[in-house]
């Protein structure tokens, strides 16, 4: 079973090893890659604060400071452990035993705004990329979707478990059957916080080192029930109510 995961737009910072594009998920992406990242890196250049902005979705100018660096050179560490936010703090990587943290490193996939689809463990620098921004004439997420029949054969043989926030159907969604999640508390979609459930689901799969849909829809989860299943089309999908 494969899992896919939405990246965040924060970042932890710092690294420790030097920064190789090709050794990323997928070699046939590295032109594709390089195309953007020299988009991606002219803008830096040019340095105009209003271009900038828009790219980050920064309005401070010390924080646009701050990301306008030479990327390329920077150290690196995994994806899984680069991205932060709600689902990230949830899931904590760092805590998790040695066998839990092989099984994210194996079975997690994250869609980068920037470089693409990444393996949990692709080691990857600190960037700023705003979700939904263009780089120059450029949407990441079309250029992407372009070459998203290499996670269609990536994934052939594999159950898949979706955690992605929508947005990321736009680089890819899957053409055979998935499982998606939702959680409902006190009758009503939870949204924001729904990104911490999905950490702990991630979590709680990983600890249990779920290898197929059948086993996960055993795995007893918290303080989540499974209210319904709806299915439609090759979607899944699982509502959970959170007592």
């Amino acid at each position: 079973m494969k899992i896919l995961l939405a990246p965040s737009e924060t970042k932890t910072k710092g690294g420790t090893d030097k920064f190789v594009l090709d050794s990323l998920l997928f070699d046939e992406l590295t032109p594709t890659r390089k195309l953007l990242l020299h988009k991606y890196m002219n803008i830096l250049q040019k340095n105009s604060l209003e271009e900038l902005s828009k790219m980050f979705g920064l309005k401070k100018e010390s924080d646009i400071s701050y990301y306008n660096r030479d990327i390329i050179h920077e150290l690196t560490m995994k994806a899984i452990e680069r991205y932060t936010g709600v689902a990230f703090d949830y899931l904590d990587y760092k805590s998790l035993n040695n066998t839990a943290q092989e099984y994210i490193d194996k079975n997690v996939i994250l869609c980068s705004n920037l470089f693409g689809f990444l393996r949990a463990d692709d080691m990857i620098p600190e960037y700023r990329l705003k979700q939904g921004a263009s780089v120059r004439d450029i949407k990441p997420e079309k250029l992407y979707k372009e070459k998203s029949y290499l996670m269609e054969e990536y994934l052939a043989n594999e159950d898949i478990l979706d955690l992605r926030a929508g947005f990321y159907d736009k680089f890819y969604k899957p053409t055979k059957p998935y499982t998606t999640l939702k959680f409902i508390k006190n009758g009503k979609v939870v949204s924001h916080w729904a990104k911490a459930y999905r950490g702990i689901v991630l979590r709680e799969v990983a600890n249990a080192n779920i290898n197929n849909l059948d086993e996960f829809m055993k795995l007893s989860i918290g303080n989540l029930s499974i209210e319904e299943i709806q299915m439609k089309k090759n979607r899944t999908e699982v509502i959970y109510n959170i007592s």
